[in-house]
């Protein structure tokens, strides 16, 4: 039969208006509705027949069809396809694969030959004839569901799901399986009658998660089998029973909700166990919101049935519950800030009566510029009350206890930097005052009201040095030295903190080293500093930094012998750094006096390659009664990794006290992923033991089929052999 019209021509594909043809659609429809078509050949046959030949592309309401040949009957409103074809959604999140294909015009009903439906470029589905049904719905007989490559060699994939039929509800988001077969490896493991799955790019879905199997020397061997559920758009709750061989019985709960302008999460568990009797458990909450004004507030809650339910559970280690809730504002130049602490110990050393159990904190600072330099203006407050209120003393007399703390503070500081000549030298005036007022309570020595005015100045030079070598290598040498003066008028003020004061490179080159309010540092004293980088054009960086501090008047007494600050000359610092271009990275830092006697140190060292890494952390104090603390710390921590191929990875890691030469923790783990099985494999075991806490071994695997909504990304994908 000769064609009642003609066009061909490879060449009319590639002109923007190669050829719009409006399909001849249900009564109503608008031209919104109307599918736009390019192929090489296009011709009509008896008037209502439309053939469409040789890279055909069909675009229709976000769908796209592309097929070697496409025959449109008007009359009936079918399409006839003939493949490779591909028809993908809006997104590009499913695509359907096949060799034939009869289809309405609007492609929403009809039936494809040798169908493969690929899911957000994971799950594919397979099955000898695919039937979309109303636009909504995808059945597939026989089908066979898998996020695992298949190689020729091998067809049978790692994992499969084979069901009788398989029904993609594209307005639900679901997969539905009737008469599910799950088979690892070709071999047959479980039958499910009715199985229901999210599709892959739905990301929440009501149904289990994947279960997690663990097992612990305290609580014995159990699994978990979270259930997620939905409650709404902005609503869900995750509800986690826990059961284990030695009768320990709990539920996990996590509640979010997410508002207008703000969210809120709960979590928490109950248990019955063999480790305490009765009913244990916590509960933890955080919030968010965005209040008028550009102010935002937060909230943190911690609550424990006991001291070691957090532990024994791998909640958390903490030894000490905070709950806070607090209001901040930050701007261009401008910090608003308040906050409200609740403090419990857990420890069962401590006293909790006598540790601050409400603290709380304003703060507004704004940054201004003046007489050429620039500071900062600070209002600020503080107060915390202990429970505590009486004591009896050795001679049996009751004296009050537990220090109760208001204060109120101003404060401003201010700099000024300018270049003094051609010299290069550069130099600074510095400057900070404040007026601390104090209201104590329930302390015999301290009660009272008292006003303390500090201040302090200071002149700043610095000559920084640059020099470029022959090999592109660049050093930077900078000595630095501040002359400071500061006072404070006499107060009776206890210091609570201010106790731990960190020598380091950023308090070096301070007027006040104190990081609190309670103590400040006073006398004339010069802080001396030497800085040097070298850089190289092969990608490497090495820097040095020594420094130390020379007083008109001994500080034993302000400072604690840890601190290396105390004395006329403080101790020396020392801070190295490398890194290279080669994943090499080391720091450390060593606070040493004039016989190279280290008070305090640290170091921390990683190494990254392509299929291995390396990490190491080390630390070191003195025993010091005015940091609370009795005994040497020397701890050593590693870590590592190692890709066994492109799919197995093994890990450590560990922890040892070098002081008690005992182990603190170690733990490994094995882990495998491809393309569609991800595997952890873990344990543990925690040393350290006390009044709190046990020694404990833990052991943990999971198991993830990839492809499914919310799940993992797959890892690399297997290779086919040749």
């Amino acid at each position: 039969m000769r064609p009642s019209k003609g066009f061909a021509g490879k060449g009319l594909r590639r002109i923007v208006a190669a050829l719009l043809v409006g399909l001849s659609l249900p009564y109503g429809a608008g031209a919104q509705d109307r599918a736009s078509l390019v192929a090489d050949t296009l011709f009509m046959q008896d008037n209502s027949v439309l053939v469409a030949q040789g890279g055909v592309e069909v675009f229709f309401q976000g769908r796209r069809l592309t097929a070697s040949r496409i025959v449109y009957d008007q009359a009936a409103n079918r399409l006839s396809i003939e493949g490779p074809i591909r028809l993908s959604e809006t997104g590009g999140d499913t695509v359907i694969l096949g060799s034939q294909a009869e289809l309405s015009a609007d492609l929403r009903d009809g039936l494809i030959e040798s169908a493969r439906i690929v899911l957000d470029n994971q799950l594919q589905i397979a099955a000898v004839e695919a039937a979309r049904i109303g636009g909504r719905y995808l059945r597939l007989d026989n089908a066979v569901a898998s996020s695992c490559r298949v190689c020729a060699a091998s067809e049978t994939p790692l994992w499969e799901i084979r069901a009788r039929r398989v029904v993609k509800d594209e307005v639900r988001q679901q997969l539905y399986f009737d008469h599910a077969q799950v088979r690892v490896a070709g071999v047959p493991v479980f039958y499910i009658p009715r199985l229901r799955m999210p599709d892959p790019k739905l990301k929440r879905a009501d149904g289990f998660l994947l279960p997690r199997l663990s097992s612990s020397t305290t609580l014995g061997t159990g699994i978990e089998m979270p259930y997620f559920l939905t409650l709404g758009t902005s609503r869900d709750l995750t509800i986690t029973p826990f059961i284990t061989s030695d009768q320990a019985r709990s539920v996990k709960l996590r509640y979010r909700q997410a508002f207008r302008k703000g969210d809120l999460t709960l979590q928490g568990a109950v248990a019955i166990d063999q480790v305490a009797d009765g009913l244990r458990g916590y509960l933890f909450a955080d919030g968010s919101f965005a209040l008028p004004r550009g102010y935002r507030l937060g909230f943190h809650g911690e609550f424990a049935s006991d001291e070691t339910f957090l532990t024994n559970y791998d909640i958390t280690d903490a030894d000490r519950l905070t709950s806070y809730v607090d209001v901040i504002r930050v701007g261009r130049v401008e910090l608003a800030f308040g906050k409200l602490r609740g403090i419990t110990s857990l420890r069962s050393d401590e006293n909790a009566s006598t540790i601050p159990a409400l603290v709380g904190d304003a703060i507004w600072q704004r940054r201004y510029a003046a007489l050429g330099g620039h500071g900062v203006l600070e209002f600020s407050s503080h107060g915390h009350l202990r429970t505590s209120t009486t004591l009896t003393d050795a001679d049996g007399d009751t004296v009050p206890d537990g220090r109760d703390v208001a204060r109120a503070s101003v404060g401003a500081n201010w700099r000024r930097d300018w270049v003094l000549g051609g010299s290069g030298i550069t130099g600074a005036v510095l400057g900070e005052a404040r007026i601390d007022s104090f209201n104590i309570a329930q302390d015999s020595v301290f009660a009272g009201t008292d006003t303390r005015l500090w201040g302090a100045a200071g002149v700043e030079l610095r000559w920084p040095w640059a020099r470029v070598g022959k090999d592109g290598l660049r050093d930077i040498l900078e000595p630095v030295i501040q002359i400071v003066g500061a006072g404070a008028s006499d107060a009776a003020i206890p210091n609570e903190d201010s106790v731990l004061v960190e020598f380091d490179e950023a308090s070096l080159l301070s007027l006040n080293r104190y990081p609190g309010f309670d103590a400040v540092e006073t006398g004339a004293h010069a802080n001396i500093a030497l800085s040097w980088t070298r850089l190289s054009p092969q990608g490497w960086t090495t820097g040095l930094t020594l420094g130390r501090v020379i007083r008109a008047e001994d500080a034993s007494q302000d400072f604690s012998l840890a601190s290396g600050l105390g004395g006329t000359v403080s101790d020396w610092l020392v801070s190295a750094r490398l890194q290279t271009a080669g994943g090499l990275v080391a720091a450390g830092r060593v606070i040493a006096d004039d016989d190279l006697n280290v008070a305090r140190g640290e170091m921390q060292l990683s190494y990254a390659q392509k299929t291995y890494s390396l990490g190491a952390g080390y630390i070191w104090s003195i025993a010091d009664a005015a940091e609370f603390r009795a005994e040497d710390v020397s701890e050593l921590a590693l870590n590592g990794g190692y890709a066994l191929n492109d799919y197995w990875k093994l890990t450590a890691n560990g922890r040892y006290n070098v002081a008690a030469n005992l182990p603190n923790r170690a733990g490994i783990g094995l882990s495998f992923r491809n393309e569609c099985v991800l595997l952890d494999l873990s344990l543990s075991r925690r040393f350290a033991q006390s009044t709190k806490v046990t020694a404990d071994t833990k052991f943990g695997v999971t198991l993830e089929l990839t492809g499914f909504g919310g799940s993992t990304r797959g890892g690399a994908a297997r290779t086919c052999q040749r």
